[in-house]
């Protein structure tokens, strides 16, 4: 999923859903006689906040329920699996037979390619894809429910989902192509399903719903030079490619007695109830800091590589004082040579940028170069550590070797590329 959007502030809040994904456990008075139950619905409406804990319980997100319902909520930051923060709650009615959750979001992954031992381990255990009926099936297995039925989906509603991708793919796809890379293929898929428990002597309804968004990304193999030595050609290495796919459920679940069943979806569905989107002052609050941490991190990963560079400077030096040694009695030829390697190595370490590429090109998994004689901005990919350009602009070598130099093993004249912002300021 190329990723990556920081914040999806319609996090299916939307209506009602799961909070814990387990069936709700009996409550005390599931053993009066069905008679005797509380009607689910009742008039008037309240407003209750979800707040971040991260953020000195900033309100996140708004959630309208019933006045006289009960009501717990969190935020949940994510993870490698499902990395956007979300909101859970759940909703219980006074007499707790009749409950709406949304419980977090769920992921799995897969990788065709060599990007497969390099999955996130904090997801689901599914190793493909799963359409989302059949994930209802799953969860209703999961949950101890009786799966009674697929429902229709609301032609609009499933409309509604598909464009949302459609815009992004759209917003997005621009800058792909500017990169001449394949942009990330999106697809989200919608389904309902009713389900059936007995809760004491109580006969439970329930209504699960589940919106499944997945994420198709196709990573290049990797191009290099082997490791030259002495009197050995030098060779192109060219790894596989990889497809990673990333998929993320969002469920919602809604339960009462059968005979209460049809009131209470009526007072959920009605507009305004459940969950709205993100609140603005949090959601600029929760990208500021998102964007904040990745330039610390991109700033701590540049002062790493800069500390492993001039390790091996030492022991390159140590080599070859080593083979200057050794090879004493052939110093006067080999001199010329080993002068020019030395100064060549020394001014590529000294060309390096260490600034930092923003948090954009970072989420993008890009980095921005810049031709140091022309001028010329190019986007790259961040997967190699260095780029080089051809004196025509038109070819680039990428490669992760600090000792590999494209000039005199392949035809025209190569100029290390300097790496700067996203916007292309700054050395």
């Amino acid at each position: 999923m190329s990723r990556r959007f920081l914040i999806r502030a319609t996090i299916a809040l939307a209506g009602f859903g799961m909070a814990c994904g387990q069936k709700p456990a009996a409550q005390s008075s599931a053993s009066a006689p069905a008679s005797t139950a509380a009607p689910a619905a009742s008039g008037g409406t309240r407003v209750e906040y979800i707040t971040d804990p991260t953020l000195n319980d900033m309100k996140a997100f708004a959630v309208t329920v019933p006045a006289k319902w009960h009501f717990e909520g969190v935020l949940y930051q994510g993870g490698k699996c499902a990395s956007g923060p979300f909101g859970v709650f759940r909703a219980t009615s006074p007499d707790g037979l009749s409950l709406v959750e949304i419980m977090p979001q769920l992921g799995w992954t897969w990788a065709e390619g060599p990007f497969s031992q390099f999955l996130p381990k904090d997801c689901l255990p599914l190793t493909g894809p799963m359409s989302a009926q059949d994930f209802l099936k799953f969860m209703a297995a999961t949950m101890k429910l009786q799966y009674v039925a697929d429902e229709a989906v609301p032609v609009e509603e499933s409309a509604a989902a598909q464009k949302e991708w459609r815009d992004a793919d759209a917003k997005t796809a621009p800058g792909y192509a500017s990169m001449h890379i394949q942009a990330p293929k999106n697809t989200v898929e919608l389904a309902r399903a009713t389900v059936s428990y007995q809760n004491g002597t109580f006969a439970m309804k329930g209504a699960l719903a589940v919106n499944i968004h997945c994420t198709e990304s196709y990573q290049p193999g990797m191009k290099g030079l082997s490791k030259w030595s002495p009197g050995q050609p030098v060779t192109m290495t060219t790894g596989p490619p990889s497809t990673v796919h990333t998929c993320t459920a969002t469920v919602r679940y809604g339960t009462a007695p059968v005979d209460q069943f049809a009131a209470m979806m009526r007072q959920w569905q009605a507009p305004g109830m459940g969950a709205h989107g993100g609140e603005m002052e949090w959601q600029n609050a929760w990208t500021q800091r998102f964007i904040n941490q990745t330039q610390q991190m991109t700033a701590a990963m540049n002062q790493q590589a800069a500390a492993q560079m001039q390790a091996q400077q030492q022991q390159f030096n140590h080599d070859q004082a080593v083979r200057q040694q050794m090879h004493e009695q052939f110093l006067s030829t080999l001199q010329r040579g080993t002068d020019i390697s030395n100064a060549r190595t020394q001014a590529n370490m000294n060309a390096r940028s260490t600034a930092t590429s923003d948090w954009v090109d970072y989420a993008l998994d890009r980095q921005t170069v810049r031709d140091p004689n022309t001028g010329q901005v190019s986007k790259v990919s961040s997967a190699a550590s260095y780029t080089w350009v051809d004196s025509s602009g038109k070819y680039s070598y990428q490669t992760n070797s600090v000792n590999a130099d494209p000039n005199g093993t392949r035809p025209g004249t190569w100029t290390r590329q300097q790496v700067v912002h996203g916007d292309g300021t700054g050395k």
